[in-house]
């Protein structure tokens, strides 16, 4: 389904809450090992050209490299496209003084929505409970923004649950439903950590980066994985995410829009819209785009999570 341009209670608008740019001449070591279709410089026309296309409205830039300078090229394409509503960006959090000098740095800027650091690419299994990382998250959250945590799945789904707990005041984000191993022997070890980190009020969950798994039979490949996302979860902590451009090198970006969107189709009006904008619109504090009609979806999860306010 495409973003609603209607009036009144009918209107709604896609917030794609997981997208990349970057330039491989500036860093981003890790594209080396990727398909070569995507070692390109991959700026903010190139992705509105991609999201535009399939009717997504809105999108929020998440970071794709542990330097400051990936940060400073999002913030930048933020400011100058109003379609870009929200940047998730890095911080030292290893560096205490130097995370909280950065983030006294960025304050100001208005479109700096989360933090992110890639716990994936980081040789240190621990990282989420490093005495440094623990203050500099405390931070985070003081600042009113939000924690992704890409990836998490088999090394950091544990400590995630473990950090929302530790941090209740942290909203912290699982992106790509923390990578289900679909079809793999541990399915079952990841999905009892993926309901122990939903049990957290402070957590919630990206429906993104699922093109790995293939999306040719998307009901026999990612329905697993979805259906226990709502179940613990429920759509009021479910956000829509293409994880763009990394889908380029499978099925593209329509391709994975559409094969979401028949899984989400299936949801109520109101859930589709948690999924789709108002989920995005409170975790990364987004204005609002019809305040007075911000109704809830109607689902709960099975942990009887709160919903807006509370988190």
């Amino acid at each position: 389904m495409v973003g609603t341009r209607g009036q009144g209670a009918d209107r709604r608008v896609t917030i794609d809450t997981h997208v990349h740019l970057w330039d491989p001449a500036d860093g981003y070591a890790w594209l080396a090992n990727v398909d070569p279709l995507l070692r390109r410089h991959i700026g903010a026309a190139d992705a509105h050209v991609e999201l535009a296309a399939a009717g997504v409205e809105e999108a929020i830039l998440v970071q794709a490299d542990d330097t400051a300078s990936d940060t400073d090229r999002m913030l930048a394409a933020a400011a100058a496209h109003d379609w870009i509503v929200g940047v998730v960006g890095w911080v030292p959090l290893d560096d205490e003084v130097a995370a909280a000098a950065e983030l006294e740095r960025r304050v100001e800027e208005p479109k700096l929505r989360g933090i992110r650091h890639l716990v994936h690419d980081d040789p240190r299994d621990d990282f989420l409970e490093l005495p440094a990382v623990r203050a500099s998250l405390a931070r985070v959250a003081a600042h009113g923004l939000a924690f992704d945590v890409p990836d998490a799945w088999p090394r950091h789904l544990a400590r995630a649950a473990d950090l929302a707990a530790a941090l209740p005041e942290l909203t912290v984000v699982i992106d790509h439903l923390a990578k289900p191993p679909f079809g793999g022997p541990d399915w079952n070890a990841w999905a009892t950590e993926f309901a122990r980190a939903a049990a957290q009020p402070n957590t919630v969950a990206k429906v993104s980066g699922l093109h790995a798994a293939g999306f040719a039979h998307p009901v026999e490949t990612v329905r697993p994985a979805w259906d226990l996302a709502l179940e613990v979860f429920g759509p009021d902590r479910l956000m829509y995410g293409s994880d763009w451009p990394m889908t380029a090198a499978g099925s593209g970006y329509g391709s994975t829009r559409q094969q979401l969107g028949a899984l989400i189709g299936e949801l109520s009006p109101a859930e589709q819209r948690a999924v789709y904008e108002t989920t995005a619109r409170r975790v990364y504090a987004l204005p609002p785009l019809a305040p007075e009609h911000a109704e809830p979806a109607r689902r709960t999860s099975r942990n009887d999570v709160p919903t807006a306010k509370e988190i």
